[in-house]
């Protein structure tokens, strides 16, 4: 169905008052509201008894019309059950079989919130008047509404159990003896005013973590206290700390985890080398990022008779220093993952582990967990084991010196490089047969000058150096967790308690969609086959794709259409690899997830029994939700600069193309800076557009003109707002 959308008429611009929410609403009372307002009276005040001249008193019905209506309201409350009449013109709350229940609050734009029960039962629908100012994921208990015939189920708070989020970020407004706190969070509607004596030390526009200490019920702003000022608005250090933040994310390490992580000793005891493979004597290297400082994967390489080779895999054994249950361990739990914004890096484990003992350094004796594998030239997997080691690289390379390595056939240890390049590119070549999806999104990457400030645009390279440490790493993962994952004839157990990294199918109703989608540029692959056949169908439409106008954009449709990667002990395969078996077992310094894993080996291989399941999948779903709150907080870092970068070029001329369609406008990616802005559909003035859903695309309703997802377009910068990190075009001819 299409949507129409009126691009004349004219926005009433409206200035926010410092003592004002931000949300208004008309002051007329509604019938709906009246019965919220009684049945709210009656639920609160159960075993009381009210006349209708009390009940009008209490709802605020003032007028001949409005009493009438209460008389109404309360007569037909009876005739349905919710009340009861106790003698003539007197009633009370019929709260037989009226139960009270806890759950999860969902706040909805619409003023109807929704309300989940632990239980499982049926969701409750509560009025923003009866939602006693509980937030987003707020714990709540919650009393229902006699039921109505023929009426949703619905309710109020009548207690507020657990807040999900007591700490608001923002920029600070300071009137005299009063500030208020202006944010854009969406869970919370309204500023957060702080008395006198709240924000002492605090400026105007600096931006701080306010803490919300009440929320009077018949009050519109809830009352706070400055918890830390982050200093002035728009200085670089004090907008990373605000994104960080709003996600409720360190910005630092604890210092008495910094101090105790300082105390642990670099001396390798000797039972640790009587007890591991020593590999000291074999070539051994790092490749990674140039500026990458916590190397926590070597590979070490060897010739075999008969043409074979051994290839070891080496992942820093982070275990060894972080016994679980530490002070060290407990944090790195909280965080699950290192966190890696446009500017910095905020790391899993303190500095003293991650940049120095556990990172596999050149010339430095270290330990590790090793995945070794038997292989011939064509990159079969002869034998493999896992085992525990000691390592000493001989030499750190940058993906681009290996890159020249592979392209030249020249420099140090070429024999090495060029023979593990080749056996990568032949386990490479063998996943995608078997139906692995090639997805190459771009990376971009911000120049930015001493103060933070982005002043240029680079392009991150990917070249076949990245694929060689790619396919090792794949390889490593999937030999792990096959190895405690399958479960053999001869086993006669069950397969133990695991941590998998596991990616479901596709939705199939999302397949048919990109299907329809994909056949505007020509592609005729059908996606809603058995599921090898749509993994290879996908992997054809990418190989198509490659190096034409509308490569990035089905690639960006493509993952829109995925499901997400997690963390489970519950193994459904990993979709996009097209591997039965998967885990996270080669990036400890940075992954909790990983760590656990080298645990469990540890346990397994040990003779360890099966761990608790259910005490497992917690710590999976804690490493999921907290992978997904970085991910967050990375890419407002990097829209935040993007915003920044284009604030010093408004005026420009940028070509770019259509990304996203909604009602109110196109969003278009710029191709140079990648960075992505929106143009209101206020500014298409050569036509009245009316808004396909169904066909993501905007459609003139005069003279028919569409434009649609990967349309190439012309756009002129006109506007940024760094609070908001939004970037707004205009239209050019």
């Amino acid at each position: 169905m299409k949507k129409k959308v009126s691009i004349k008429s004219k926005t009433k611009k409206t200035t926010r008052s410092s003592t004002l929410p931000k949300r208004q609403k008309s002051s007329r009372t509604t019938g709906r509201e009246f019965v919220d307002r009684v049945l709210s009276l009656f639920s609160r005040n159960k075993g009381a008894i009210f006349n209708y001249r009390q009940v009008s008193q209490n709802v605020g019905a003032h007028t001949t019309p409005e009493k009438q209506l209460v008389t109404r309201i309360l007569e037909t409350l009876m005739e349905e059950g919710v009340l009861r009449e106790m003698e003539r013109g007197r009633y009370t709350y019929n709260s037989d079989s009226v139960p009270s229940f806890v759950g999860l609050f969902d706040r909805r734009r619409s003023g109807f919130n929704v309300f989940t029960p632990e239980d499982g039962s049926a969701e409750v629908l509560i009025a923003e008047r009866n939602s006693l100012h509980a937030m987003q994921g707020d714990k709540v208990r919650v009393q229902l509404f006699a039921r109505r015939k023929g009426h949703t189920r619905e309710g109020e708070v009548v207690e507020v159990l657990e807040r999900k989020k007591e700490t608001f970020v923002g920029r600070l407004q300071v009137r005299g003896d009063v500030a208020f706190l202006l944010t854009d969070d969406r869970e919370l509607s309204n500023d957060i005013l702080l008395p006198k004596g709240a924000f002492e030390g605090v400026k105007n526009d600096d931006k701080a973590i306010v803490r919300i200490t009440e929320w009077p019920l018949m009050g519109k702003n809830p009352i706070g206290r400055v918890v830390r000022n982050l200093g002035p608005s728009g200085s670089n250090n004090t907008e990373m700390h605000a994104i960080l933040a709003e996600f409720d994310l360190p910005d630092s390490y604890p210092q008495e985890v910094e101090d105790f992580a300082q105390q642990i000793s670099a001396e390798i005891p000797q039972e640790e080398y009587d007890q591991r493979e020593d590999f000291r004597s074999v070539l051994t290297f790092t490749i990674d990022p140039e500026t990458a400082k916590d190397f926590d994967d070597a590979l070490s390489w060897r010739p075999l008779e008969e043409g074979k080779y051994e290839v070891g895999v080496h992942i820093a054994d982070v275990s060894y220093y972080v016994p679980q249950g530490g002070i060290i361990d407990k944090e790195a739990y909280n965080r699950a993952t290192s966190i890696y914004l446009v500017d910095r890096t905020i790391p899993m484990l303190p500095e003293r582990l991650c940049n120095d003992l556990c990172s596999l350094k050149p010339n430095e004796e270290r330990l590790a967990y090793s995945c070794i594998f038997t292989l011939d030239t064509q990159a079969n997997v002869l034998e493999s084991r896992i085992v525990r080691t000691v390592i000493e690289s001989n030499r750190r390379y940058s993906y681009e010196e290996a890159q020249q390595i592979i392209d030249t056939e020249e420099g140090d240890n070429v024999e090495p490089i060029l023979s593990l390049h080749r056996l990568a590119q032949q386990l490479r070549k063998r996943r995608f047969s078997a139906g692995a999806i090639n997805f190459q999104s771009l990376e971009v990457a911000f120049a930015l000058d001493e103060e933070g400030r982005p002043v240029d645009v680079v392009q991150k390279n990917h070249g076949t150096a990245n694929e060689l440490i790619e396919e090792f790493m794949l390889l490593a993962n999937r030999t792990v967790a096959e190895q405690f994952g399958k479960v053999t004839s001869t086993q006669k157990d069950k397969t133990k308690t695991f941590i998998y990294r596991i990616h479901d199918e596709p939705n199939p109703e999302k397949l048919l969609l990109m299907q329809d989608f994909i056949v505007r540029f020509g592609y005729r692959t059908k996606l809603v086959d058995g599921k090898t056949d749509v993994l290879k169908g996908i992997g054809k439409i990418i190989e198509q794709s490659v190096g034409k106008p509308e490569e990035s954009l089905i690639q960006m449709m493509m993952v829109r259409s995925m499901a997400k990667a997690e963390y489970s002990t519950e193994n459904v395969g990993h979709y996009g690899l097209a591997f039965p078996y998967y885990t996270h077992f080669t990036s400890p310094i940075r992954r909790y997830p990983d760590l656990m894993v080298h645990r469990l080996i540890t346990h397994y291989l040990s003779g360890g029994k099966a761990l608790p399941q259910e005490e497992y999948e917690g710590y999976a779903q804690h490493c999921s939700n907290q992978e997904q709150v970085a991910a967050k907080a990375e890419r407002e870092s990097i829209k935040y600069k993007q915003v920044e970068y284009m604030s010093s070029r408004l005026g420009k001329v940028f070509d770019g193309v259509v990304s996203h369609v909604t009602e109110w406008g196109l969003y278009v990616e710029l191709l140079h800076s990648h960075c992505e802005g929106l143009l209101p559909i206020r500014s298409l003035d050569d036509d009245y557009y009316e808004y396909d859903e169904k066909n993501f695309m905007l459609v003139g309703r005069r003279y028919g003109r569409k434009i649609t997802l990967g349309d190439s377009i012309r756009v002129r910068a006109v506007r940024t707002d760094l609070d908001r990190r939004q970037l707004t075009f205009d239209w050019v001819e």
